[in-house]
């Protein structure tokens, strides 16, 4: 359950990072990889959770 905190948190940090790219605070070339990772982690971490175990 805390990497999906974790997860979501760093979503919307990066999320703002890329708002700043648009407006041209920040290289939209940095900003946008770091939002995608942090969307991909937090969907497979999200995943990850529902797997089989094992009895």
């Amino acid at each position: 359950m805390l990497h999906i905190v974790f997860g979501v948190a760093l979503t919307v940090v990066f999320f703002f990072l890329n708002i700043l790219g648009w407006m041209h605070m920040l290289p939209l070339y940095i900003t946008s990889p770091l939002l995608f990772v942090s969307i991909l982690f937090t969907i497979s971490r999200f995943n990850h959770r529902k797997t089989f175990k094992g009895f």
